[in-house]
């Protein structure tokens, strides 16, 4: 009796944990930012959204699969440029799975990094030696911004399938130390060239400056001397106007000139005169 009642307690504490273990099994959740692909005896049935959802204990499984912005990274990618100097780049993408397309991507691929090796990675060394093939080195280097703009627009155009790119950044290109010193010594050169262009072109707008000043200077002095000449002038003609007046009038009146002395007179005579000389300021009637 005793047997069979430890036999039968064993038994509903088996069928308690089954049953416990099967409501476990039977609940899955499926976080923000992730999708889970429901498989039934290795076959997709269903792509479930965020959320708390129901399976089937056992029987179904679910492969949860992210669909947030991802980054990869890739180093040390060997490269030429247009003018055939070896180059080593470091790049990173950023992409994400897109959401409706989720079951595409096990169908395909099976997993994330199944659908990167075989769509994105093979494009970005391709494209990256194709792009960096365009750009001598000197040009790759100074124009970092347009390299960045046409290796993603490059590699964005060529990546096909449920994945996104929505960047691309050169984050170094480096080629050998000699060739990079002499870049930097050929910029620097540049530099000082453009600095003594500046210097010239400075000094050349401070003699414009110095000769439109001496320029307006004389034109002053210019001025000046013109109005006084043209003042000079005017008071001679009047000067001779008036002596030309004075004289028609002595020539018309030949009294005035008696009548001038006598006002200019200060009323005393010579004290000294000549024989037979005549007195001064008079004048004899004839």
């Amino acid at each position: 009796m005793a047997k069979n009642k430890n036999i039968f307690t064993a038994a509903a504490a088996a069928l308690g944990i089954l049953i416990l273990l099967f409501a476990v099994g039977s609940f899955y959740t499926v976080d923000e930012g992730e999708r889970g692909v429901v498989i039934r005896y290795g076959s997709l049935i269903n792509v479930a959204e965020p959320g708390l959802h129901f399976k089937l204990p056992i029987i179904d499984s679910v492969r949860k699969i992210s669909v947030q912005e991802q980054v990869e990274l890739y180093r040390n990618m060997e490269a030429y440029s247009n003018d055939q100097q070896p180059a080593v780049m470091n790049l990173s993408v950023r992409y994400q799975i897109d959401s409706s397309r989720v079951d595409e991507v096990y169908r395909n691929f099976g997993t994330r990094q199944a659908l990167i090796d075989r769509q994105v990675t093979r494009i970005v060394l391709e494209e990256a030696k194709t792009v960096l093939g365009q750009f001598n080195a000197a040009t790759s280097i100074r124009e970092r911004g347009r390299l960045n703009l046409e290796m993603a627009q490059a590699v964005q155009q060529s990546v096909t399938g449920p994945v996104i790119i929505l960047g691309v950044q050169v984050e170094d290109v480096s080629f050998s130390a000699a060739y990079e010193e002499s870049v930097e010594q050929r910029m620097l050169a540049e530099v000082a060239v453009e600095r003594e262009r500046q210097n010239l072109e400075r000094e050349r707008v401070e003699a414009d400056i110095v000769r439109t000043r001496a320029a307006a200077e004389a034109d002053r002095v210019r001025a000046q001397a013109q109005a006084e000449a043209d003042s000079i002038r005017l008071r001679g003609n009047a000067e001779a106007e008036a002596i030309r007046e004075r004289a028609a009038s002595l020539a018309n009146n030949p009294l005035l000139v008696e009548l001038v002395k006598a006002e200019r007179w200060d009323g005393k005579l010579p004290s000294t005169m000549l024989p037979n000389s005549t007195v001064p300021f008079i004048e004899a009637n004839k």
